[in-house]
């Protein structure tokens, strides 16, 4: 397969407008386009082939509550962690889209999959956390490519939200994932847009 200058173009923009999202609009998302989600994680790079991304829709209106309870809890306690100048503006900060996302999806990484035999990761078991960040990656890329949104929520205990969705003892908590059409697009990072922070360059270096 040859790609064109176009779909060189399209991926450099792609991966400018993928930005992480915290205001969803309300609309629900069809099944169709779930599905077609779900088919781009398959596509994701793993090591060794062994694919331990597992994933959880969360839809239970009481698991939803609990769940953002969890990160109010998180954030609060974060918050008193900085210097009071700081804390002040981390307040301010819109972190999370759970009160509005149609879709919340809670992935975990399988710690021993049956899958790739051990390939890989035998002297560096992070590939696993590094397979299963791939595969949220991709979801994130071809969401955007059909006009969704997705938002990452961090600010959560990852024990606490393995109990709450009884996840198997094998599994480890990786990320969040508020998912919807957005209610605004933007190419501009938000912390960027809110003083929080701005990306600085990073060359290679050279040993």
């Amino acid at each position: 397969m040859t790609f064109s200058d176009n779909h060189r173009t399209a991926l450099m923009e792609l991966l400018r407008w993928r930005r992480d999202v915290r205001h969803f609009r309300q609309d629900s998302i069809p099944e169709h386009l779930l599905g077609l989600l779900r088919e781009a994680m398959e596509l994701a790079p793993s090591v060794g082939n062994s694919r331990p991304w597992r994933v959880i829709r969360v839809v239970t209106p009481a698991v939803r509550a609990a769940v953002r309870a969890e990160f109010e809890r998180c954030r609060e306690e974060a918050s008193r962690r900085y210097d009071y100048a700081t804390r002040a503006e981390y307040d301010r900060l819109k972190l999370a889209g759970l009160d509005v996302a149609p879709e919340q999806l809670a992935v975990f990484t399988e710690t021993d999959p049956v899958e790739g035999r051990g390939l890989g990761r035998q002297t560096l078991p992070a590939t696993l956390e590094q397979s299963t960040a791939m595969a949220v990656h991709t979801l994130w890329l071809v969401a955007r490519a059909h006009g969704l949104g997705l938002g990452m929520v961090s600010i959560l205990d990852p024990e606490a939200i393995k109990t709450l969705l009884n996840a198997p003892p094998s599994w480890r908590f990786s990320c969040y994932l508020c998912l919807g059409f957005p209610a605004f697009e933007d190419d501009t990072p938000l912390l960027h847009r809110q003083g929080w922070q701005s990306n600085t360059a990073r060359p290679w270096e050279t040993r």
